[in-house]
């Protein structure tokens, strides 16, 4: 998990028991996802509903072409709101997982958008995709909307929303494939 404060320098990683500074450094691949189990049954039965957190709030920015992306476009669908950074290594850890996940469920009326915290600009965001074949919409954040989503401590902090536009899940650091997509299955099947 990497502990930010936006608009600060200070920047520094939790691993393990001990802490080490991270800085923006030699692109690596993502490491490869944990395999993204089939089906609910293959996961030990049918998924656990999940509680609401309250409501997502709404939010615009724009992606790393310079076009304008609403919350409101995702209106009626499953939305994964992912706060992460290239040059941050959990962050990176999730995204193959994230892709198949979007492949996975797409059809189903699922959606993840990667909102960078790249300082660097959208041109670093935008080569990173093209780098890692990332198949889902990535923002540009700002102080804006991570106030608007109570702050993000560390990243990635990530935020599961349901049909309704409720917040279900909110998670702090790197998870296994298989186990988010499980909390992703449970909304998925719920009825709006």
């Amino acid at each position: 998990m990497i502990h930010l404060r936006l608009g600060s320098s200070l920047v520094f990683a939790t691993l393990g028991l001990g802490l080490a500074a991270c800085s923006p450094a030699k692109e690596e691949a993502p490491a490869k996802a944990k395999a993204v189990a089939a089906s609910p049954a293959a996961n030990g039965g049918a998924p656990a509903a999940l509680p609401t957190l309250g409501k997502a709030p709404a939010w615009e920015l724009k992606d790393v072409n310079g076009t304008v992306v609403r919350s409101t476009q995702f209106a009626g669908k499953v939305v994964v709101v992912d706060f992460w950074a290239t040059w941050c290594p959990p962050c990176r850890a999730e995204i193959p997982g994230y892709t198949e996940l979007q492949k996975k469920y797409g059809k189903d009326g699922f959606v993840i958008v990667g909102v960078s915290l790249d300082q660097a600009g959208p041109e670093v965001v935008k080569a990173f995709a093209g780098k890692y074949a990332v198949n889902y919409p990535l923002v540009m954040g700002d102080d804006t909307v991570v106030g608007a989503f109570g702050g993000v401590e560390a990243i990635p902090t990530t935020f599961l929303i349901d049909r309704n536009g409720q917040i279900r899940d909110r998670k702090m650091g790197a998870e296994d494939t298989a186990d988010y997509e499980k909390k992703v299955i449970a909304v998925l099947q719920e009825k709006s």
